[in-house]
Formats: C-alpha cells, sequence, structure tokens
C-alpha cells in the first residue's frame, strides 16, 4: 500500500459508515424493527390460540401504545413507534368494523403496495423516492437531481430495488389475503416483515456506498454565509481616500501654495 492509497481508503471507510449511520437513522433500526413486527405478531399469536378478534385488536393496539410511551420516556425519537400505533389502530378499526380479522393486515398490505408503486413511479419520474427521504438526512436535500448525477443514479437503483423487493412482497400476501385463513396469513406477514426490508436496506446501502459523496449543502451555505459576513467587514473597515481625510484634530487641511 502506498501512501497515497490510505487517503482513498479512509475516505471511502467514512462514506460507508456515514451511510450505515444514515441508513440507520432513517429506517428505525434494530428498535424500529421490534416495533413494526411485534404489534401483528401478538395479534396472530392471539388470534391462533384463542380466535378472538377483539382481544388480538386490542392486545396489538395496547402494545403499540407502550412502545410509544416507552419512545417517550427515554426521550427518543418515536416517529417510527407513531406510525406504528397509526397502522395498527387502522387495521383494529377496519377489522372491527366489518368483524373480519383478516382485514387487520389489508391496511398495511394496501399501504406496502401504495409505496412499491411509488418508488417506480417517482423513479421514473426523475425523482427516486429514496433520494427524497434520505437527501435530508445526508444533509444533501435535492443537490443530488442536477450536482451530484452518479449519486441520483443510486438513488434511482435503490428507489427500484425497494419498489420491487414490495411488489413482490404483495404478490404473495394478497393471493393468501383471498385464499388462507387469517392465522396462515398472519404468520406468513410477520414472516416477510424483517427479510424484504433488510434485503431492501442492504441493497440501498450497497448503492450508495458506491456512489459519489453527498454535497453537504447546509455547510455551503453556511460557508457563503461566513463569506459574506467577512466581505462586509472588510467593507466597513476599508479607510477612505487619504488626500479626503481631516487632520486628526478634526480640522481641515490647510490649502497648499505654489511657489513662484
Amino acid at each position: 500500500m502506498t501512501s497515497l492509497d490510505k487517503p482513498t481508503e479512509d475516505t471511502e471507510a467514512d462514506a460507508r459508515a456515514v451511510t450505515e449511520a444514515a441508513l440507520f437513522e432513517a429506517f428505525g433500526g434494530v428498535r424500529g424493527m421490534i416495533e413494526t413486527v411485534l404489534p401483528g405478531l401478538l395479534f396472530v399469536t392471539i388470534f391462533t390460540i384463542n380466535n378472538d378478534l377483539h382481544l388480538s385488536a386490542i392486545a396489538a393496539l395496547a402494545v403499540s401504545l407502550v412502545l410509544v410511551v416507552v419512545r417517550l420516556v427515554m426521550k427518543d425519537t418515536v416517529k417510527h413507534a407513531f406510525s406504528g400505533v397509526f397502522g395498527v389502530a387502522f387495521g383494529v378499526v377496519f377489522a372491527m368494523m366489518t368483524d373480519n380479522a383478516k382485514n387487520f393486515y389489508l391496511p398495511g398490505m394496501l399501504y406496502t403496495l401504495g409505496l412499491g408503486l411509488a418508488y417506480i413511479v417517482t423513479t421514473l419520474a426523475g425523482v427516486p423516492l429514496i433520494g427524497l427521504i434520505l437527501g435530508p438526512v445526508f444533509k444533501e436535500n435535492l443537490s443530488w437531481r442536477t450536482r451530484n448525477p452518479g449519486r441520483k443514479k443510486a438513488y434511482a437503483k435503490a428507489s427500484y430495488a425497494w419498489g420491487l423487493i414490495l411488489l413482490a412482497k404483495c404478490a404473495i400476501l394478497f393471493p393468501l389475503y383471498w385464499w388462507a385463513d387469517t392465522a396462515s396469513l398472519g404468520w406468513v406477514l410477520v414472516a416477510l416483515k424483517i427479510p424484504p426490508f433488510l434485503l431492501a436496506v442492504w441493497l440501498t446501502w450497497v448503492f450508495l456506498a458506491k456512489a459519489p459523496a453527498p454535497i453537504d449543502v447546509f455547510a455551503e451555505m453556511e460557508a457563503a454565509e461566513r463569506a459574506e459576513k467577512a466581505a462586509a467587514e472588510t467593507a466597513e473597515g476599508d479607510p477612505a481616500d487619504p488626500a479626503d481625510q481631516a487632520d486628526p484634530v478634526g480640522e481641515p487641511r490647510p490649502a497648499r501654495h505654489r511657489k513662484v
């Protein structure tokens, strides 16, 4: 290894570390996965044991609320827990209104279908959804659209990966919704919560780790503000033309006479 190789390797390692941290933050990490799986797992477990829709639904909603309270007590971000509560609440309401336990899963399945289509459509439109999600996390906002084509290409690949994985998941779940019983659908759905998600996150990491580094637009704005401030201070401190200045005591300079 030459002395010139090490900085490049260090830079690549830093880029990978930043990408891993950003993905961890954006998608909730291990706790986010637990919060996603636990309510549905509790619902299908209770329903499999006693076939009681109301008890299963109440238990799933209760554990979702507990997860939010834990987040609040620990003063941690609650966005993933809150999204879980809303998803479970929609499922509970829909199942109880229709008196069909299968419908507990239907709102989440429809959301997955819509999200998968959104990933594909936004990428075809030139604005990959994963870039909109991760751009603020990387402090690049939308700079990748016009100023960083290599990064835009990586976001497009990642968005296609997310879309295809989610649509493949829907291709498994929707036939089961029509043909399988509630317990079978529930167990398959729980089993498909984490592996497709991890596959999509891993592919996103692979694409972004090989992409150009993000452009930190916040750092650019701060640098521009500092430059403007320095220019203004320099302008205020420039001395006037010495010929126009008064004497130190504040009196005008005496007139100069030519020798004759």
